[in-house]
């Protein structure tokens, strides 16, 4: 265990120093900079503002600089909210993100697996093609349909529910719905195809020939066998979720990472881009590592080593 985890951690450093030099240099490749304006600033005052933030340096010496700071948890200071720090930034921002996706993961296991469960018991039923009508069109619908959707309904048209911001528990629900329902019907499909495959085994077959009751078997037996492929969905999908979806905090004008991150890629702000892909980076690090261990506890017979 202690060598597996040394081992994950250090590719881990790797793969993050990866995306932070990758991520530097495609920013750096586009056009224009952070303080290209339509409205052109006098040469002297952008030179000052430029040696300010160390953007005069050669491109070797910003690169080396930021890795540095990297190393010392300094994500560098916002190029469009000036006086703020993306440290500041994200640590106002990243827990409201973190609500929503956590109330959106919730919600996608707390619907998918029982519907995935009931598609695959029930197969060849109406009540199976009607719960993988509603896992396909969970898919097919982009999110900021959905969201408008609900927004039509229960806030405008029926008035149960407020339509943005994020203040109370009333305001989380039709974000956590809009960012939860698709990742919900994802699962319900993996869930289906995979108890699909384990319920005809002969372990299955024998637990029933012992006397078990049906619950039980599914429970106990089918299920627990059958969440490898959602727990390696699981990874990405806590990661994203985590992070907060761009076009739902966007669209419910939720204080969140994703607003922030849409408005520096539009000012061109490069220390929040990257804070935001950094951390994002790690989020799904972190989340996949923790699959590796839900592995081990669902199917004993999987080592990690």
């Amino acid at each position: 265990m202690g060598t597996y985890l040394v081992r994950r951690l250090g590719q881990s450093v790797i793969t993050v120093w990866a995306l932070v030099t990758l991520s530097f240099f495609l920013l750096k490749a586009v056009p224009g900079g952070p303080f290209d304006e339509d409205k052109q600033l006098p040469p002297e005052i952008k030179a000052n503002i430029e040696r300010k933030y160390n953007l005069h340096l050669p491109w070797y010496q910003q690169y080396f600089a930021y890795l540095g700071n990297l190393c010392e948890g300094d994500l560098g200071p916002s190029y469009k909210y000036l006086g703020r720090s993306v440290n500041d930034i994200l640590a106002d921002t990243f827990p409201v993100s973190l609500q929503l996706g956590l109330l959106s993961i919730a919600l996608s296991f707390l619907i998918g697996i029982p519907l995935g469960m009931l598609a695959a018991y029930k197969q060849n039923t109406w009540v199976d093609t009607s719960a993988m009508f509603l896992a396909i069109a969970g898919v097919s619908l982009p999110s900021f349909l959905v969201g408008a959707i609900l927004i039509l309904i229960f806030a405008h048209a029926l008035g149960w529910l407020p339509a943005a911001l994020w203040e109370g528990p009333r305001y989380m629900i039709l974000p956590a719905v809009t960012l939860g329902i698709r990742p919900a019907a994802i699962i319900a499909r993996l869930t289906r195809s995979s108890m699909l495959d384990v319920i005809h085994s002969d372990y299955v077959r024998t637990a029933r020939a012992k006397g078990l009751d049906e619950l039980s078997v599914i429970a106990k037996h089918v299920l627990r066998n059958s969440l490898i492929p959602v727990i390696t969905f699981s990874g990405p999908l806590i990661a994203g979720a985590v992070t907060g979806s761009f076009i739902v905090e966007h669209m419910f004008a939720i204080p969140g990472m994703g607003k922030h991150f849409i408005t520096a890629v539009t000012n061109r702000d490069y220390t929040l881009i990257m804070g935001t892909t950094v951390v994002y980076g790690i989020l799904l690090i972190g989340a996949n590592i923790m699959v590796d261990f839900l592995y081990t506890i669902v199917d004993p017979r999987i080592k990690i080593r």
